[in-house]
């Protein structure tokens, strides 16, 4: 079982930045992925990004230059920084733990509301 909290959403200003934190219950160095999805009004939940145990990335191509996850294993921690925020990224960001072994098994977050607003 794996517990994720995020922390760190809020209102910001067009072309500012945030940072979303993702902490898990347990050590992130036995989860196959973390990532950060997001779910704007009246639109599908989607990827925004992704980071697998070996390091590998992925982005949405919609953020791909403004936006980096990172982690801290030390930590359990999963990072979205955020930079050149618009208000297209308006929406509630929620994190994703899957887990490949013992079971496949996929794990959310409760959600943090993200505002871009001026």
């Amino acid at each position: 079982q794996v517990q994720l909290v995020e922390s760190g959403g809020g209102l910001v200003q067009p072309g500012g930045s945030l940072r979303l934190s993702c902490a898990a219950s347990r050590s992130i160095f036995s989860i196959y992925a973390m990532g950060w999805y997001r779910q704007a009004p009246g639109k599908q939940r989607g990827l925004v990004a992704a980071i697998t145990s070996d390091g590998s990335t992925n982005y949405a191509d919609s953020v791909k230059g403004r936006f980096t996850i990172s982690r801290d294993n030390a930590k359990n921690t999963v990072y979205l920084q955020m930079n050149s925020l618009k208000p297209e990224d308006t929406a509630v960001y929620y994190c994703h733990a899957r887990v490949v072994a013992p079971n496949n098994d996929d794990y959310w977050g409760q959600g943090t509301q993200v505002t871009v607003s001026s």
